[in-house]
């Protein structure tokens, strides 16, 4: 969960300087650099540890349940607020056909880390079945 909440907090520095337009004027020895426009703040700079998620990392990834079963797989994420609002799910289907896609809550998803095998493992409380009787997200046109 805490690898979730800084992926959360990553993923909205990042839309927050995607969406703010700048522009600095000339800085001269005696004067700062000035910042016009819609930025919200002045930029902050964070450090990012070896051991933490990306969303490069959570796209393609396997979801299993608790038998060891791979339920879907994550396949994009639902951003609102600058936060995960729900991690699409691609569900059923073989090579892509007859697959939909499901949205659930991160809360409902546990993504941790296996050191034994050297990979990113995602795991919820269901099956495949629930998930394709889920109802079905459609991407908004």
């Amino acid at each position: 969960m805490k690898k979730l909440a800084l992926l959360t907090a990553s993923l909205a520095v990042i839309a927050t300087s995607a969406m703010a337009q700048t522009t600095t004027a000339p800085a001269t020895r005696a004067q700062s650099t000035t910042t016009v426009g819609t930025a919200p703040a002045e930029a902050k700079f964070s450090t990012v540890a070896p051991g933490e998620m990306f969303s490069s990392k959570l796209k393609g990834l396997n979801v299993y349940n608790q038998q060891d079963e791979s339920v879907g797989e994550i396949s994009d994420l639902a951003i609102k607020n600058n936060q995960i609002d729900a991690l699409i799910l691609s569900v059923g289907g073989f090579l892509g056909m007859g697959e939909h896609y499901v949205a659930v809550s991160p809360a409902s998803v546990s993504i941790a880390y296996d050191s034994k095998n050297n990979k990113w493992r995602a795991t919820m409380n269901t099956t495949k079945e629930a998930l394709k009787a889920a109802p079905e997200f459609k991407y908004p046109k």
